[in-house]
């Protein structure tokens, strides 16, 4: 990529006029994955060829929060007007049941200011839906060859990248897991010591493993070597068999419109929960005069409280067990369901003026209108990496939020749920805003924070981006650094059982990568650097 095609500003936010010069914007969660996608647009591809080319980086580069073992959701807008949902997460095995003991464990992640328990192991692995989403979309919306797509991926695995503080970290986090075995510790601990920042992580197996789906597309992963030493892994304590991979299929989805205050966005529906619970929470802080509040005070904090509160007990109310049945959506949102907690809401803010989240998105808008949202994961990793290829399976089957009827309870060969809610804001029917988040339960809050930022009190997108969150869950309440705690405790009435106050701004909260097309004609772009996210302009 020639350095005098791109302005790359990877900290904060820019607003770059919108030229014939200009092909796009595009926000990540790496600036070597924004580098990318931005190198794709440069050579004339579109928000979409961008925004592949982009995961495919970042499952390099950011291997530890997604990977071609994991699945997503992509959220496009094309320039004609044509909304989709792409959903190529991960799908539970056909069969529920195997001889022998289920190879599946707990481990324990330590954040410093919390710990969270993961499950892993053979028998915590999905169907994997990242390959063939990626294809099915190039085929429908892509315009550059997908061996191009995969050029970028293919040299950083091959040269390496330099891991920076935020990867160092996360590498810390996760040391249960990337030392867990030989093939693991062969890539996060090639020398004996898990890296570290300044180090190098190199993936030249990954990159022969690129080249080979840049040639056979979807064959070598679901029919060939790839899936066949999956599933002799399996037979010795996984669900996963041939079926599995033979069965999967992408499936496209009418997006969950929602109107906000004359805003209109589109987000993920059921069966993913996500994009619905937003769209609960934004109905009841609809109610509320976020006017006369101040951004970040105790007034603000507890209308938020309370609407998270009550989204909580709605989610509660049987909708993660309706979430495949028809129309769950309009269910859930109908007047009749958010009657009683809309007048709870009401009734509470008139009185008044737990976890990593390996995730990761991508956010592109190109110069034609075409816009994408996409959300990957790959839970924590299975321990698994499939030999020679450097690519670890995800771990679903073991992630709780994914599983809230318990482990092992999941129905089979169906496709999970998911907090992953890729979202883009329409203005007269064109993408204004393409944002999204990581962070497992705190995805809906911290996208709900951003998007009330930016509507209720008219912050620009790195600022609502920058803006401290909270999360409130389980009778225990989050913030972040950055809001006056003095105040806040000495004014707060809402039922919290117990304060915690980080030390420093953390992924805990999400990582929010975003672009917007202004209405003065130029483009913005926020990187989160909660989670080491970057932009550019191209």
């Amino acid at each position: 990529m020639a350095s005098e095609q791109v302005s790359a500003q990877f900290t904060g936010s820019s607003n770059q006029k919108w030229g014939d010069q200009k092909r796009g914007a595009i926000a990540a969660g790496h600036p070597k994955a924004a580098a990318a996608g931005a190198q794709i647009l440069a050579a004339g591809g579109n928000a979409f060829d961008s925004a592949i080319a982009a995961v495919l980086a970042a499952c390099v580069v950011e291997p530890m929060l997604t990977s071609l073992g994991g699945g997503g959701f992509l959220l496009a807008h094309s320039a004609e007007g044509e909304d989709t949902l792409f959903d190529f997460f991960t799908q539970t095995p056909c069969r529920q049941q195997i001889e022998g003991k289920v190879d599946f464990y707990p481990i324990n992640a330590d954040f410093g200011d919390t710990v969270q328990e993961f499950h892993v192991g053979l028998g915590s692995m999905a169907t994997p839906g990242m390959v063939a989403g990626l294809i099915h979309i190039h085929k429908k919306l892509g315009r550059l060859p997908f061996s191009t797509l995969v050029e970028p991926a293919i040299e950083l695995a091959k040269t390496g990248a330099t891991v920076d503080e935020f990867r160092a970290y996360c590498f810390t986090i996760l040391e249960p897991i990337l030392t867990a075995n030989a093939s693991a510790r062969a890539v996060y601990a090639p020398k004996g010591t898990l890296l570290k920042a300044g180090d190098t992580l190199a993936m030249p197996e990954m990159a022969e493993a690129l080249l080979q789906l840049a040639k056979t597309g979807t064959a070598a992963f679901y029919r060939g070597e790839f899936a066949q030493q999956i599933v002799q892994a399996c037979a010795s304590g996984g669900y996963l068999t041939q079926a599995d991979f033979d069965g999967y299929r992408v499936i496209e989805r009418s997006p969950l419109r929602v109107n906000y205050r004359g805003t209109t966005l589109l987000t993920n529906p059921p069966p993913s929960s996500g994009g619905a619970l937003i769209a609960f929470t934004l109905g009841l802080l609809e109610q509320a005069d976020l006017n006369a509040v101040t951004p970040g005070s105790a007034a603000h904090l507890g209308i938020l409280v309370n609407a998270m509160g009550l989204t909580n007990q709605a989610r509660n109310d049987g909708l993660d067990t309706r979430l495949h049945q028809a129309n769950s959506a309009e269910s859930f949102l109908s007047a009749e369901h958010c009657a009683p907690y809309r007048q709870a809401f009401y009734q509470a803010v008139s009185q008044r003026v737990n976890k990593w989240g390996s995730t990761t998105h991508v956010s592109v808008i190109d110069r034609e209108g075409n816009a994408a949202s996409v959300t990957t994961s790959n839970g924590e990793g299975s321990t698994y990496v499939i030999p020679g290829t450097q690519i670890m399976v995800n771990n679903m089957l073991g992630e709780a939020d994914l599983n809230p009827q318990g482990f092992h309870q999941w129905q089979p060969n169906r496709r999970m749920s998911s907090m992953m809610a890729p979202t883009l804001v329409l203005k007269d029917g064109q993408a204004a805003i393409a944002l999204g988040s990581g962070g497992s339960n705190r995805i809906r809050t911290a996208i709900l924070q951003v998007v009330s930022n930016m509507v209720d009190f008219h912050m620009p997108l790195a600022e609502a981006v920058a803006a401290p969150r909270i999360h409130w869950e389980q009778q225990v309440f989050n913030l972040e650094p950055g809001f006056n705690r003095s105040a806040i405790e000495a004014t707060a009435d809402w039922p919290v059982n117990q304060w915690l106050w980080w030390r420093q701004r953390n992924m805990f909260f999400g990582g929010v990568h975003a672009v917007a097309a202004n209405p003065d004609g130029s483009l913005s772009g926020a990187g989160d650097r909660r989670r080491g996210g970057s932009h550019m302009i191209v």
